[in-house]
């Protein structure tokens, strides 16, 4: 198995992991659109990391954990430009430790994100 596989799988658990031990987190930066659906929203993407993960290590399952991944990278995303437009929305989120150019500068690490995807999947 490749190194950047492992890491990848490792990424993927523990992100999913973090969304049922600190939900507040997750459930702060859901938008508005599917606000009331914040608790369900942050359990499914947390199942769907860790499902992801899974997929990738095994041969049988890694082209669909590819595809899983670079689609919940894609629905999550809109989380991410919510967080960026809209920091003081965020519960939690302290603008004095984290400046608001930051919040922006995490969007094309989205992007990178799939790519890395893409390639540790590849084989």
């Amino acid at each position: 198995m490749s190194r950047s596989r492992a890491v990848l799988a490792v990424f993927f658990a523990y992100t999913g992991t973090m969304h049922f031990v600190k939900p507040r987190f997750f459930e702060a930066i859901v938008p508005p659109a599917i606000g009331s659906l914040k608790k369900q929203a942050v359990a499914v993407s947390g199942v769907a990391e860790i499902a992801g993960a899974a997929a990738v290590l095994h041969p049988a399952t890694r082209r669909c954990g590819r595809w899983w991944l670079l689609g919940l990278l894609l629905a999550v995303f809109p989380a991410n430009i919510h967080m960026a437009v809209n920091p003081e929305q965020i519960e939690g989120l302290d603008l004095k430790r984290i400046p608001r150019w930051a919040l922006w500068a995490r969007l094309p690490l989205q992007p990178l994100a799939m790519l890395w995807v893409w390639r540790a999947t590849r084989s």
